[in-house]
């Protein structure tokens, strides 16, 4: 992995069901310029599988419960489709990934009649799962053969769809040697992008990104006054020290599941959603991840078992100009940052964070009014200097000794003119 191309990059992960009407891969694709437009690098298909039928949930059921690891859910369209697909993401600059479910399988998952003694089994021999998923069931990681021939079916993807890596889900529940030589035998075939499903800091031993669930469970408390506002600038540096060298933390707001199960950003973070969004675009040693729709906004949840189409409107969907703002300024800072943070600035309710470009020689600073009420507060730089503020363009000089005023939730993000 070339960690400084993706120390910058970021993740857009795409629900192919939700995103048109037609639900397929083609469909899709015609969103691909407008996604370039928009900044985005990496594409995170959820899975392309078929979905099991038996005990299958709601109509369509969860793109989780696959019956086949090496065929194309129909509901998407077919193997061709999938690879004129991903031909043409890379030819406009996009890497692809998908998601690997290596836990488990559906119930009639074609291992079931061929390979049945792939699968664990319960006290009386039935298949078994022993997380509470009621429509999968759960793979046995003793029997050698089955992860031989899980690895196989992972090269199928690579070598026939030219993939570029995999986010895999639930990857703590997989055992960690599994991974090592997945990655192994993958990795001869080409360099991939390893994302997995976990926060579990051995795991980073294969994965290069892995997720950050304490971070986006903080934010969200400091959001709703469940945890002191303090504890953000005490979060960041928690972050910045545990990443190991060349491995990234993934920053989202939303998913999948989040939306699906706990809520919209909306409903998480209230009137700091945009300001979270921000900061999981900016965190150093990160990567952010954006969902299916929120660059619209999206204010609904969608379900996970049926159709429940995304609304498009015509004209650029009204979040994309904040999110291609934020991935450029990322996208132009060095990796070599010097961060900075101010949790009080005279109010508990002012965070203020520096970034320095000590390479390109370029400060970001964020100004965030943590609370609902106006606060006016003074701040101090080292040197004078022009700013720009990266949402509106407006030019400001910002002397060594400032004050400043914010309205409730407002937040500014300012980057010095060369």
């Amino acid at each position: 992995m070339n960690y400084e191309y993706y120390g910058n990059s970021n993740i857009y992960e795409v629900n192919v069901r939700q995103y048109t009407r037609e639900g397929n891969f083609e469909a899709f694709e015609q969103h691909l310029s407008r996604l370039q437009k928009m900044g985005i690098a990496i594409l995170w298909f959820m899975p392309v599988t078929p979905i099991s039928e038996l005990n299958r949930k709601g109509t369509l059921g969860s793109y989780y419960s696959a019956s086949d690891y090496r065929s194309v859910n129909p509901e998407f369209g077919d193997l061709n489709s999938f690879k004129k697909l991903v031909t043409h993401a890379h030819s406009i600059g996009f890497k692809v990934i998908i998601d690997w479910v290596a836990n488990h399988t559906g119930w009639d998952h074609i291992w079931t009649k061929t390979n049945p003694d792939y699968y664990q089994r319960n006290d009386h021999g039935q298949f078994t799962e022993r997380n509470g998923w009621e429509d999968v069931i759960d793979l046995d990681y003793n029997n050698p053969e089955m992860r031989q021939s899980l690895i196989e079916c992972m090269k199928f993807w690579v070598n026939e769809a030219k993939i570029d890596g995999f986010r895999c889900d639930m990857a703590m529940l997989v055992p960690l040697d599994f991974w090592k030589d997945a990655k192994t035998q993958l990795d001869k075939i080409k360099s991939l992008i390893w994302l997995g499903e976990c926060e579990d800091l051995p795991y980073f031993e294969v994965f290069d990104i892995i997720y950050s669930w304490e971070w986006m469970h903080t934010t969200r408390h400091i959001a709703t006054g469940k945890l002191n506002k303090y504890s953000l600038s005490e979060l960041i540096s928690k972050y910045l020290n545990k990443t190991p060298p060349s491995r990234r933390f993934l920053f989202f707001t939303s998913n999948h599941d989040e939306n699906s199960w706990n809520g919209t950003e909306y409903e998480r973070y209230g009137d700091y959603a945009s300001f979270y969004a921000l900061l999981s675009v900016l965190m150093q040693n990160g990567i952010p991840l954006i969902y299916s729709g929120q660059e619209l906004p999206l204010y609904k949840r969608l379900q996970f078992f049926d159709k429940d189409e995304i609304a498009w409107s015509e004209g650029e969907p009204k979040v994309s100009e904040f999110y291609s703002k934020a991935l450029a300024v990322r996208k132009n800072f060095s990796n070599h940052l010097k961060y900075e943070f101010n949790s009080c600035s005279q109010s508990e309710y002012i965070f203020t964070m520096k970034i320095e470009d000590t390479i390109n020689n370029r400060i970001l600073i964020l100004f965030a009014n943590l609370s609902q009420s106006v606060c006016e507060f003074n701040f101090q730089l080292n040197r004078s200097q022009e700013y720009r503020n990266v949402f509106s363009d407006e030019l400001i000089w910002i002397n060594t000794e400032n004050q400043m005023r914010l309205e409730g939730t407002e937040y500014r993000l300012y980057q010095s003119v060369d």
